[in-house]
């Protein structure tokens, strides 16, 4: 099998920056951009495949995925900091209409109403409520991390672990779970002047991370399908009680949130069905 740029999908280029933006989003989840981009069962097993002989052909889909996620974290993230820290409530509700827009075609792959039972929506139920439970640690800032020492770079191994099997995860953040452990600022900090020092340690945790959780969802797709659907569809559905910010005082910002909720619903539908055509 040849190596050459035709083989590489680019398309991957502006699915991987969607993916990017939300993972610097707290209470959003880059996979459940995948879901809604169509490609979170190809990008398990293309993380999967990289240490098989087929590897040439994974590398082609996550390359082009990665660099958009890169270029993403590292050219957007002073502009979606900026536009959280002025209107987070109109940039919640915009990934807020896109989560809502993704739960039908959820559904619909599952098929839920031929193939799930009783079991199948207790593990819904139980999959959202604990998603749920995350708004409710949400408070509190954290100070940033401007100094390095052993005992740092341990924690951001740590983080860059923790951050990227929940980030693989439809419906949980690992912006959410940095935000919980007090290491989001200094995970802002370190992308948007590249402290490469940071993020060394951060990467590496961040790579050890989706391997070992894609092989844990691999195996539970593949053994327990729709189990598994009955889970990721949980988890969305939870991450809106997460994503949702309240209202603001500002009649005009209110109006601005509802219009972007459709505006995320309808953005969900184009991409699912652009997405869908192939």
């Amino acid at each position: 099998m040849k190596w050459g740029l035709l083989m590489i999908e680019w398309r991957n280029l502006y699915r991987g920056g969607l993916m990017g933006i939300s993972d610097l989003i707290p209470g959003v989840s880059g996979g459940t951009i995948a879901v809604v981009l169509g490609i979170y069962q190809r990008l398990i097993e293309g993380i999967n495949g990289i240490f098989t002989r087929e590897w040439k052909r994974h590398l082609a889909f996550l390359v082009p995925l990665l660099v958009g996620v890169l270029l993403a974290l590292f050219l957007l993230s002073n502009l979606v900091n900026w536009l959280y820290d002025h209107y987070p409530n109109q940039v919640q509700f915009s990934f807020l209409g896109l989560i809502v827009g993704i739960i039908p075609m959820l559904l619909k792959k599952s098929e839920y109403k031929k193939t799930f039972t009783g079991q199948h929506y207790a593990l819904f139920i139980l999959a959202a409520f604990l998603v749920g439970l995350t708004a409710l640690f949400q408070e509190g800032v954290a100070d940033t991390i401007t100094t390095y020492d052993s005992s740092t770079y341990v924690l951001l191994f740590l983080s860059g672990w923790l951050a990227s099997s929940a980030m693989i995860l439809p419906g949980i953040s690992g912006s959410m779970l940095l935000l919980i452990v007090g290491m989001y600022p200094t995970f802002v900090y370190i992308l948007s002047d590249v402290v490469i020092e940071a993020l060394i340690p951060l990467g590496l945790g961040i790579v050890f991370g989706l391997l070992i959780m894609s092989k844990i969802i691999k195996y539970f797709l593949n053994q327990y399908f729709y189990q598994t659907y009955a889970l990721i569809i949980g988890l969305v559905f939870g991450s809106l009680f997460v994503v949702y910010p309240g209202f603001d005082d500002s009649f005009m910002l209110n109006a601005l949130s509802i219009l972007l909720i459709f505006v995320g619903i309808y953005a969900a539908y184009l991409l699912g069905k652009l997405e869908h055509q192939d």
